[in-house]
């Protein structure tokens, strides 16, 4: 079944996408002709999900204000007066996202689909019983504008994740894209903090799990990166059908 509720994490600050987030928040970066966070919206949208929540902090009366142009899906926006990070942002605003599984995507996730929607895919993978967390990821070497080692591996024969460890290579990197439970966030930290401390209980569990995504997927988390999405759409889909 396709979460209805989704939570678009649009409140860092892109340090690293300075100059061009100097005025702007990077989320309005634009790829294609369109800002990265009504891509991840749009895809949200094209798969069901009908109730989306933002985080706002950095230039947030922009990400206001632009937000407020969208007539769909429904948006609610949850405000950081303090940074509260990946995990504390989606803490603060869980009673907006109510009891039940619910994807959670960076706003600068910049991906293409496969034969199949990403999404959808995620979705039909869910396993209620055995997960509290499945994170979409990709191949390190396909990935544009990827240059690390990695994050994640899985144990052979299943999807059950396990950290890279320190000096190894890993095959994947975690795009930004998951679907999450609330219960993930019991006993959570109060305040700011990182999933990664949720992920790192959920591992240990068994319970944090990963699928493989199967189209492009673009790391635009620089002006270098952002242009070479650019380049990339302009390149192959120039006067085609965008998938």
């Amino acid at each position: 079944m396709i979460p209805k509720k989704a939570m678009v994490l649009a409140a860092g600050l892109g340090t690293r996408m300075k100059p061009v987030s100097d005025t702007l928040p990077k989320p309005l970066a634009k790829v294609d002709g369109k800002a990265l966070v009504d891509h991840a919206i749009d895809r949200l949208e094209a798969v069901g999900v009908g109730d989306v929540v933002v985080n706002t902090h950095y230039l947030a009366d922009q990400m206001k204000t632009h937000l407020a142009g969208r007539k769909t899906p429904a948006l609610q926006i949850s405000h950081e007066d303090a940074l509260l990070d990946t995990g504390g942002g989606i803490a603060k605003a869980l009673p907006l996202l109510g009891d039940d599984p619910f994807f959670a995507v960076n706003a600068d996730a910049f991906w293409l689909n496969g034969p199949y929607s990403a999404l959808r895919r995620m979705a039909d993978t869910w396993d209620d019983a055995t997960m509290d967390g499945l994170l979409l990821l990709h191949s390190t070497v396909d990935a544009y504008g990827y240059t690390g080692f990695g994050d994640f591996c899985c144990f052979a024969g299943d999807d059950v994740l396990r950290r890279r460890s320190e000096g190894e290579v890993s095959p994947w990197l975690f795009t930004g894209i998951q679907i999450l439970h609330p219960r993930l966030f019991k006993d959570a930290p109060d305040g700011a903090f990182s999933l990664n401390v949720l992920y790192d209980r959920a591992i240990d569990a068994g319970r944090l799990h990963g699928a493989v995504h199967d189209g492009e997927w673009f790391h635009v988390g620089t002006p270098e990166g952002l242009e070479e999405a650019e380049t990339y759409m302009n390149l192959r889909y120039a006067g085609n059908k965008r998938r």
